[in-house]
């Protein structure tokens, strides 16, 4: 069980990650337990940024039944692999993690990786998100592992959570080595900080107001030689906050999510790091993606509008929308207790494509 931050123990954990971002931790201190079917190990790699990003690695352990050993004893001596991130403002020892470990249970080589400025990763200033970069951040978890002696090349995916979920796809838009995507319980961050949730801002006066607040705050920052964080999901919630924001309290504020590494668990992304998404738009080419991609969502998440968005752009025979029945956004980051997410379902599909 994690142990809560509260007060400044906060500000003094994030000035302990911003000085130490490039060191790994040894120990297990992940929101779910190690699997013994899999081998683990840290390693990290560069962007082309020039970033260095941290990144869990799992392996299936040899001789680990039929799933074990399904694309690397019996094949060609080498894995499937799939990178992992998100959700957006988590880090790589919460849900992603374990997405990657689970998919290792099932034989693929999967790793999980924190985001440029966050986690273990490095980048400053910190606490700050780029379309571009982040983008950029999946293209290199591609490079590390179509370099290592035990990937097939030729067998790579890629799999983003909430935030993360419409950077994957961005990412498969412009990186053809990448055969197949998962977006669960997607996020389009561009969309959503432009025009508002459910684009109930979607004005230029809204946007306008947007932008002189956080251009303003770039003058404080300046002057401070610090950035403001704009503060993460809160300690205590009125009755009545939004049952999404409810949601995310469950997760990320519980011993069920929560991770003292974690932006949303604590003070949240520096409050000026919106201000590319407004002035951008992802997914602008998903109508050319030619891999396989499957949209993952809940069947009550509130964001769901993004992920149904998203896979009416997308082309051809092999787009799939998949619709957890009773599921919410915050399901799909570990089960929600009810084993919501379709591993079996993830597990198909990236058989079937990373042929």
């Amino acid at each position: 069980m994690n142990t809560l931050l509260t007060g400044g123990m906060i500000m003094a954990t994030a000035m302990a990650i911003a000085a130490n971002a490039a060191e790994l931790t040894t120990g297990w201190d992940k929101t779910f337990p190690k699997s013994d079917k899999v081998e683990h190990c840290k390693v990290s790699f560069k962007n082309r940024f020039g970033i260095t990003l941290a990144a869990d690695v799992y392996k299936p352990k040899a001789g680990n039944g039929e799933q074990g050993t399904w694309n690397g004893e019996e094949g060609n001596g080498k894995f499937a692999a799939i990178a992992v991130s998100g959700p957006f403002g988590a880090v790589k020892e919460q849900s992603s993690g374990l997405y990657a470990q689970t998919l290792a249970e099932r034989g693929f080589l999967t790793i999980a990786f924190d985001p440029s400025f966050t986690g273990e990763s490095g980048g400053e200033p910190r606490y700050v998100a780029s379309p571009d970069i982040n983008t950029e951040d999946f293209q290199a978890a591609v490079d590390y592992l179509i370099s290592r002696d035990d990937v097939d090349a030729e067998k790579v995916g890629i799999l983003g959570i909430c935030g993360w979920g419409g950077l994957a796809i961005n990412a498969a838009a412009v990186d053809t080595r990448v055969k197949a995507t998962v977006a669960s319980t997607m996020y389009d961050m561009t969309r959503v900080t432009a025009n508002g949730y459910f684009d109930s801002e979607d004005s230029a006066a809204a946007r306008k107001a947007k932008k002189e607040a956080m251009n303003a705050q770039r003058i404080k920052d300046f002057k401070a030689g610090t950035y403001e964080l704009g503060g993460g999901v809160p300690d205590a919630l009125p009755d009545d906050a939004p049952q999404f924001v409810k949601d995310y309290y469950a997760y990320y504020k519980t011993p069920r999510g929560y991770h003292p590494r974690s932006l949303n668990s604590n003070g949240g992304w520096n409050k000026t790091s919106a201000l590319s998404f407004i002035n951008s738009k992802l997914l602008a080419y998903a109508g050319e993606i030619e891999s396989a991609v499957m949209v993952l969502h809940g069947e009550k998440a509130h964001s769901r509008y993004f992920g149904e968005t998203a896979y009416e752009m997308l082309k051809g025979e092999n787009k799939e929308l998949v619709i957890v029945p009773g599921a919410t956004h915050c399901d799909l980051y570990d089960g929600g207790g009810k084993n919501a997410i379709p591993f079996d379902r993830i597990e198909a599909f990236y058989r079937k494509n990373l042929q």
